[in-house]
């Protein structure tokens, strides 16, 4: 009787087991989402290899999460329960979206994903058999709300004499698999550097890639939310990651994901190191922003010729106009005209120059001749022989031309155009007011664009004298031709040489003491070639030894230069201490809320030694810098460096001086201050400072 009661509740407890069974196997629903385990190949033959996966289908909106979720959640954990001879990888994730929430950004999945699983069967199933694997499987669904979800989850595996294959199931991984991550090619390259705000991360492909996003391994690296700024370069490019502001030590590498154009994510372990110069920034701009830097470009150019590096040009100008108070008019304007053409075509290959290099992807500024000492060293015996012309030692005319007043005529306008290239030379290393900015706005924008800015700076450097040359009533002002003349054209010389001792300064800041024995040695050789053009005038055989011992002059400090190693230039010395820049110390002392007063400079720039002279080492000023806690550091960008360059064209400037006051804080941008110092700037700035 009990064995018949029995037997109606054992047959219900089969059935329900059944069910139960089942309705594991078949897809769970839980809010917002459906989740399934999943195979393509149900009937397994032999041991070996197959593939399972967890698939989500998602409600609209709602999205579950990758291995690093990025600002907040959790990725999805599997828990398996497994007979004996089947063992399971780990849960294998696709290739995430960026997913803004708020403020926020999480990195996951949204309308469905499926996470694929390597099995491996160690041993043949018996056919006809079953072999159930049960897995526990936890998620976090969000939206604007976060739910947690977990299902008990199945999948049946069936023995056979031959492997069987689902074809919808199979559809569904072919087409999904496809999000999941490559290894990086072999031929890739993969570094970062830091920068001001976070790191430069270059992947190198081999040809030009226009887009990007990275998707970083470890949590609290970068900041999640901000863009990430793409640089194409002709063989990849350059990804610009503001970093985590709870980041205090710069990471080793950067692990993660780098999605390119073709959508396909690749793994990248990027090892600190250097970066390729990123490429400019091209413009366009309105014809009235063009128009008002113009305006501050001409200015700059017009008080060029109140700096201290161009007075040696505007001594010998003023010399030539003395000399021509009495000539014919039209000979004057033409003296002018010829002057102001140098001008401005040396101001267009200086252009040239800096949009080639552009193309190329480097970065340089105003004055970047200057960070090269062989170009320092021409400059420097360049001038040399002109002051000993001068001083009375040789006639340049005399001995290079030996008969024609037509051929000297010829020379005279020779001398004219050569004297306007050399105001353009001379006048690099300064950056006169407005000029910085005008600069800087130029060189971001297109070739058009940059050769108008330039061209109303060459316009503004050569006016002054183009309307004294176009004005003869005003040289009535000047004294009557005599014997004083040739006095001033000899006290003209004293200017100049003192430019040359100028020249050797920043020539041994660049290539350091050995190379200066070759360069004085170059300019005594010079010394001896004036000696002969002195006491042979326009002898052809002294004149042909004259140009022999010239180029072994010329040739002695380029060997100079070529054999030593650059030196390293030692921070400038003042009152105050001053730390060399690098952007991994400026964000450390703006993450601990110290500000900080960055004096971009350069030896070769007489602007920034007499900023420096006459404000930064005044004693009043170096009281107030240090009594306001702020850290001073200075960039010398005497040679060539990217970092700096870099730093400086994130301030839009491409020359020095350039000085940056950056607020105690990463959120408030830097103050810049003007190119001309005084005490009352350095105050107010402070001031301001302290107000914030």
């Amino acid at each position: 009787m009990r064995l018949r009661l029995f037997r109606p509740l054992f047959f219900l407890a089969l059935l329900f087991a059944c069910q139960a069974a089942v309705l594991h196997a078949a897809p769970v629903k839980a809010p917002h989402l459906t989740v399934e385990l999943l195979s393509p190949t149900p009937v397994i033959s032999a041991p070996g290899n197959f593939t399972a996966g967890v698939y989500f289908k998602l409600d609209a909106g709602w999205h579950v999460y990758w291995m690093n979720p990025g600002d907040s959640g959790l990725p999805p954990t599997i828990k398996w329960t497994l007979p004996n001879g089947i063992t399971a990888g780990p849960l294998q994730f696709p290739t995430p979206k960026r997913l803004p929430l708020g403020p926020l950004m999480d990195f996951g999945y949204d309308n469905e994903v499926l996470f694929p699983i390597a099995m491996q069967a160690k041993s043949p199933l018996k056919p006809k058999s079953t072999t159930t694997l049960a897995a526990k499987v936890d998620w976090l669904v969000c939206r604007e709300v976060c739910i947690p979800g977990k299902a008990n989850l199945t999948l049946n595996i069936a023995g056979g004499t031959k492997q069987e294959t689902n074809a919808e199931v199979q559809s569904l991984f072919d087409r999904l698999a496809r999000t999941l991550p490559q290894p990086m090619p072999s031929s890739w390259k993969s570094t970062f550097a830091t920068t001001a705000t976070g790191f430069r991360l270059a992947v190198l492909t081999g040809k030009k890639e226009t887009s990007a996003r990275f998707f970083p391994l470890e949590a609290n690296q970068i900041s999640n939310p901000d863009p990430q700024k793409a640089l194409p370069l002709k063989n990849g490019l350059l990804l610009d990651l503001k970093k985590d502001e709870n980041l205090k030590v710069t990471p080793a590498s950067l692990k993660g994901l780098i999605v390119l154009d073709d959508g396909i994510g690749y793994t990248i372990d990027a090892l600190a190191g250097t970066v390729p110069a990123a490429p400019a920034v091209i413009a366009s701009a309105s014809l009235g922003s063009v128009l008002r830097y113009a305006g501050l470009a001409f200015a700059g150019g017009m008080l060029l010729n109140l700096m201290p590096c161009v007075f040696p040009v505007l001594f010998i100008k003023g010399l030539s106009l003395v000399q021509s108070s009495a000539s014919d008019r039209s000979r004057m304007r033409m003296h002018g005209l010829v002057y102001a053409l140098g001008i401005l075509v040396s101001f267009w290959a200086v252009v040239t120059a800096l949009l080639l290099l552009r193309a190329g992807g480097r970065q340089f500024g105003w004055g970047f001749q200057f960070q090269s000492p062989i170009f320092v060293a021409l400059m420097a015996m360049l001038l040399f022989f002109l002051g000993m012309s001068l001083a009375g030692q040789f006639e340049i005319g005399l001995s290079l031309t030996s008969a024609g007043g037509d051929l000297a005529r010829k020379s005279g306008y020779a001398g004219s155009f050569f004297t306007g290239i050399l105001a353009m030379v001379v006048a690099t290393p300064c950056t006169a007011p407005f000029m910085g900015v005008a600069i800087g706005f130029a060189l971001a924008q297109t070739a058009a664009t940059t050769f108008i800015i330039f061209t109303a700076i060459a316009i503004g450097l050569a006016l002054p004298y183009l309307l004294l040359a176009f004005n003869p009533a005003w040289t009535r002002l000047l004294p009557r031709p005599g014997a004083w003349m040739e006095v001033l054209k000899q006290a003209t010389a004293v200017p100049v040489f003192a430019t040359v001792i100028w020249l050797v300064w920043v020539f041994t800041q660049s290539a350091g003491v050995n190379a200066l024995a070759g360069l004085l040695g170059g300019l005594l050789l010079l010394s001896v070639v004036g000696w002969i053009l002195g006491r042979w005038p326009a002898k052809r055989l002294p004149l042909a030894i004259a140009v022999v011992v010239a180029a072994i002059a010329v040739a002695v400090p380029l060997y100079a230069v070529s054999s030593t190693a650059p030196s390293v230039i030692a921070a400038k010395s003042s009152g105050l201490a001053w730390e060399p820049f690098t952007p991994a110390a400026l964000e450390k002392y703006r993450g601990e809320g110290k500000p900080v007063f960055v004096d971009f400079t350069a030896s070769w720039c007489l602007s920034c030694q007499v900023n420096e002279r006459v404000v930064l080492n005044n004693s009043a000023v170096q009281k107030r810098l240090k009594d306001s806690g702020v850290v001073l550091m200075r960039a010398d960008w005497t040679q060539h460096d990217e970092v700096i360059a870099q730093a400086l064209a994130q301030l839009d400037r491409s020359g020095v001086p350039t000085y940056a006051l950056y607020p105690g804080s990463t959120s408030e941008p830097p103050k810049l201050l003007p190119e001309v110092l005084t005490n009352g700037i350095v105050f107010d700035a402070l001031d301001g400072l302290k107000q914030k």
